[in-house]
């Protein structure tokens, strides 16, 4: 059997598109939306099927196979790509400033954000222990900001599985009460 010249640009497009659905539907899956995720992964599987149809037509061409693998390949890209612009999810990010003349706290809640902080003592005596839950898409505004206030600090970033819309609440962005979406509740 003939190839033609689309059969494998169709299978390497066809794998793009399926992979980075299926990269962002495990985002959803783990944010538990099940809604999103169920239908996203109903079209991957479509998608995911007419590739393979293609590859298993076409199994004794070698583009046919390139084309899979390299869809596959780039399909991982986009999908972390996309979920990269995307930004789910929700951070705790942890600040430990050792100087005593910078206040982080003060100053983060004059940028707008909800700032919890603890006094603590580190390897050369006080610190000041600040903890910001923040929306994973406002993370690297909240780090530029920390690195112009507290150049010296230890800052450290972890996934958070739930926070209040509470939490998130602050003047730079959207009112986080509306959730993803505007559906009601947070999560990641």
């Amino acid at each position: 059997m003939d190839l033609a010249w689309y059969i494998p640009v169709l299978i390497f497009f066809a794998r793009i598109c399926d992979v980075s659905i299926g990269t962002v539907r495990m985002i959803f899956v783990i944010a538990g939306w099940r809604g999103y995720a169920s239908v996203l992964g109903f079209v991957e599987v479509l998608i995911w099927a007419s590739a393979v149809g293609g590859l298993i037509a076409y199994i004794t061409h070698p583009l046919a196979l390139l084309a899979f693998a390299g869809g596959f390949a780039v399909g991982n890209f986009t999908g972390m790509f996309i979920e990269q612009r995307i930004s789910l999810g929700i951070r705790l990010v942890r600040v430990i400033n050792g100087d005593r003349e910078v206040n982080v706290s003060s100053r983060l809640r004059e940028l707008g954000y909800r700032v919890t902080r603890i006094e603590g003592t580190g390897r050369d005596g006080p610190v000041e222990l600040t903890f910001v839950v923040v929306k994973r898409r406002y993370l690297a505004k909240l780090l530029h900001s920390l690195e112009s206030i507290a150049p010296e600090a230890v800052v450290t970033v972890e996934r958070a599985d739930y926070a209040s819309a509470s939490a998130l609440v602050h003047d730079g962005a959207p009112d986080a009460r509306r959730g993803w979406f505007g559906l009601a509740g947070v999560r990641k």
